[in-house]
């Protein structure tokens, strides 16, 4: 299979660990889990969160970012918030309420 073009031939990269079902109870905060396992050499600068709604479409809920911060849109704003500080390899964010 070809090689995307921003993949260097050879090299290898790390693991995206989610999980595949959360289950959460209304009105309690809700952990969504989300790690990289980065091969060595790697740095994690930026983890996007999207909501998946009708007909496939994606709407995005937060971005965190190792230079900037973490960026909240409006919708869910007072409601998401990023688990730990820190290095981005864990980019869980919590769900609140």
């Amino acid at each position: 299979a070809p090689v995307p073009p921003w993949v260097p031939a050879g090299c290898r990269s790390g693991v995206v660990e989610v999980e595949r079902s959360v289950t959460a109870v209304l009105g309690q905060d809700v952990v969504l889990p989300c790690r990289y396992r980065a091969q060595e050499g790697e740095q994690v600068v930026q983890v996007t969160w999207l909501k998946r709604g009708p007909a496939g479409r994606s709407a995005e809920v937060a971005v965190l970012n190792l230079q900037h911060g973490e960026h909240v849109q409006e919708p869910y704003a007072d409601r998401v918030l990023r688990r730990t500080s820190g290095a981005l390899e864990d980019g869980a964010i919590v769900l609140r309420n």
